[in-house]
């Protein structure tokens, strides 16, 4: 009995951590380049929304898949024009994207489906099928990425533009790095693996979209981002701690009893995913050493 508890609770980890991972390791690309991405949420949210209606349309889940992946790109490219061209304050401008992701799919749903609060339940046989019994293959998709990302960050040309942009602009554009096309592309392809985070959300890990379903993922993957520093193997290991705790605490729901013996209530359980991520960015922020150019706009001298 107990091993089948230990894989359980290990599958749910991992299912609970793919939608981190994700986002996270989107985040790092983005940030990594020097804009600050704090609209994870709002394109995990993005993702989420459009994968379901497309599934729920066409009944096909990787059609779906593709097209949450598209609305991030989007919406991504909105959030760069915002940020780089108009150099607008990316706190703020990210934050817009989040806001606006609460209430627009809800308008839309509403025009749809006569109904603000969800989509319709999309059937079993067109949801994402498991690769291994009880594990999606969103999830192992999020696995192989990761070492996909760290090639690319550490051994391509690529990647080492990337390092240096987010360190150093001027220096990159000196050496003949275009600065502002890198940010593009490094920006939209956050705004692709967020929204695929969002997407498993809800064709994956449930069965429809709902208002606000994201609760906050946005933010914790940032706080695993800086919790592993910007570095995609760490990104991993964070992601999955979180993911864990979340595990844990649908798994421990019920079995933990107050001295009354009463079952403590499922809210005070709930909040505990949170509670840790305030305690790694309270704890972990100061010790982090994020990209020295992060958050600062480049013009590029004339």
């Amino acid at each position: 009995m107990s091993e089948i508890v230990i894989f359980s609770l290990l599958f749910a980890t991992i299912r609970s951590a793919t939608p981190l991972i994700f986002a996270a390791l989107g985040g790092l690309f983005s940030e990594r380049s020097g804009v600050i991405n704090i609209a994870l949420e709002g394109l995990m949210l993005a993702g989420a929304f459009t994968a379901a209606v497309v599934t729920l349309q066409t009944e096909n889940p990787y059609f779906g898949f593709l097209a949450g992946l598209a609305a991030g790109a989007v919406l991504a490219f909105v959030y760069a024009v915002a940020c780089i061209r108009f150099e607008a304050d990316q706190v703020v401008a990210g934050m817009a994207i989040n806001f606006l992701m609460i209430g627009l799919p809800a308008l839309i749903s509403g025009v749809i489906y006569d109904s603000t609060g969800s989509t319709p339940q999309i059937p079993l046989e067109n949801l994402q099928p498991s690769v291994v019994t009880g594990l999606p293959w969103g999830s192992i998709l999020a696995l192989a990425i990761v070492p996909i990302c760290w090639y690319v960050l550490y051994k391509t040309p690529f990647g080492l533009r990337l390092r240096s942009v987010g360190e150093n602009p001027a220096a990159a554009d000196a050496a003949g790095v275009n600065v502002i096309n890198l940010r593009y592309t490094a920006v939209i392809i956050s705004g692709i693996l967020a929204a695929a985070g969002g997407a498993f959300l809800s064709t994956g890990q449930s069965s429809l979209f709902t208002k606000q379903m994201t609760a906050g993922r946005g933010f914790i993957a940032l706080a695993a981002l800086i919790l592993a520093k910007w570095r995609p193997v760490p990104v991993l290991l964070a992601c999955l701690f979180f993911g864990f705790t979340e595990a844990a605490t649908i798994t421990i729901q019920g079995m933990i009893k107050l001295p009354s013996g009463e079952g403590i209530p499922v809210q005070f359980i709930e909040i505990i995913p949170y509670v840790l991520t305030i305690i790694v960015l309270a704890g972990f922020i100061g010790t982090s050493r994020a990209p020295k150019a992060l958050g600062i706009p480049y013009r590029k001298e004339n």
